[in-house]
């Protein structure tokens, strides 16, 4: 399998660290709109398989030519959301595979954005979903962390722990903190603000997906491992839109555990309009010049891959799930951990990027050895889960299971095993 890897940021490097230790590819095409980042990440992994270019994400022509000159089976997609389609036409153009970890963006609905949707994530990919078909190409949609293996954890309990499912929940928490930042977030700002800013959107049977206010329906989830308690808020996300479509559900929530200051600091950035995406002109040496309010937070906060060495604790992502089997109601959490100080020591990877960059070497390795396969648009609740489970728990980083009922914390499925 050859790979192009577009984008070389935290994810991005994070993926080559992980993907190195594997043997399942010939070659992982590394390509940045920044050249010198994209060399970095290569230069670090010192594996003849890797190789640095300039590519510009927006610009799907060229990615697509690229691709064909290249003989690249599979694009990854590691930027943020903004360059989803483009990237997604491109893979389509020169017919290689396509993942991503965020799919397409969504627009709230013009007259009642929390009470209906508009657009919805992932829409515009799925709109073309019988033309990938059609031609036999796969692309694999939210294969992340949240979404990705929280859709996987979903399967796997609508598979092997239930009978009925009343509700899945994604709850994601941590008890991370960063030395020496009063703010300092540990994943995309860019992508934060849409997510958490945006209508949360909310799925169940009888009605279908409509949306909140953002930050509502506050509860306290009690995460494992030490974390402990974090209330955790309504925020948009994939899985909501994922899961109803290949898991049987009565109701499908995603809730985030932001805390206080940080729900404070999003309320005050929409309030003064830094939130935006589109450009307002400001004074500049040369004269005006154009700026998104949005791209100049992300440019004046630090870089979430370079605050490894101040982060401090351990981030959760999981799907909690409760049904009935047998005709015995049961509640369950299913959940992936990672400890910074493990993370960083092992890897040199911040746990937040190296959770979210785990999981898509780990499916482009089921699929270069065909335990995975397909074609359309698909998320990753339409793939076996054990495959997935039992290759991330062999790539050193098992999982855990949680009865809620006792509230015992059971040991991982699977025993560690070494990276």
């Amino acid at each position: 399998m050859r790979i192009l890897l577009v984008g070389a940021g935290g994810v991005g490097t994070a993926i080559t660290r992980i993907a190195a230790r594997r043997p399942f590819f010939d070659e992982m095409v590394v390509a940045d709109y920044d050249l010198a980042r994209a060399a970095a990440a290569v230069e670090f992994v010192r594996d003849g398989r890797f190789r640095a270019v300039q590519l510009d994400a927006s610009d799907s022509a060229s990615v697509a030519a690229f691709l064909r000159s290249s003989d690249c089976d599979a694009l990854l997609n590691a930027t943020d959301p903004r360059f989803v389609m483009p990237l997604f036409a491109a893979a389509r153009e020169a017919g290689a595979t396509y993942l991503d970890m965020a799919m397409s963006l969504s627009h709230p609905h013009p007259s009642a954005p929390y009470e209906q949707c508009g657009v919805k994530l992932g829409d515009a990919q799925f709109e073309q979903a019988a033309d990938w078909e059609r031609s036999g190409l796969l692309a694999l949609v939210g294969m992340g962390v949240e979404p990705g293996l929280s859709d996987v954890f979903a399967r796997y309990a609508a598979d092997e722990l239930f009978d009925e499912i009343d509700e899945i929940g994604i709850r994601d928490g941590a008890n991370l903190t960063v030395d020496g930042y009063d703010f300092a977030p540990s994943f995309n700002i860019w992508t934060t603000i849409e997510e958490c800013l945006n209508p949360p959107v909310v799925y169940e049977q009888e009605r279908g997906w409509f949306t909140t206010a953002p930050f509502s329906e506050p509860e306290v989830f009690e995460f494992p491992e030490g974390i402990g308690p974090v209330e955790c808020v309504n925020v948009e996300h994939e899985e909501v839109l994922l899961i109803p479509r290949w898991v049987g559900a009565r109701r499908v929530t995603f809730k985030y555990g932001l805390g206080e200051q940080f729900i404070g600091t999003l309320k005050t950035l929409r309030q003064l309009g830094l939130d935006r995406t589109k450009t307002v002109t400001v004074p500049g040496p040369r004269g005006p010049v154009a700026v998104s309010p949005r791209d100049v937070v992300a440019a004046s906060l630090p870089d979430p891959a370079t605050l490894g060495e101040r982060m401090r604790g351990k981030t959760c992502a999981g799907t909690w799930v409760r049904g009935t089997r047998a005709g015995v109601e049961k509640e369950v959490y299913l959940y992936h951990v990672v400890d910074n100080e493990w993370s960083m020591a092992e890897y040199g990877s911040q746990a937040v990027v190296w959770q979210t960059a785990i999981n898509p070497v780990v499916a482009l390795e089921l699929l270069a050895t065909g335990a995975w396969s397909g074609t359309g648009v698909l998320g990753p609740e339409a793939f076996p889960p054990r495959p997935f489970l039992d290759l991330l728990t062999a790539y050193g980083s098992p999982w855990g299971l949680r009865e809620q009922a006792n509230s015992a914390l059971l040991d991982a499925v699977a025993p560690p095993a070494a990276a």
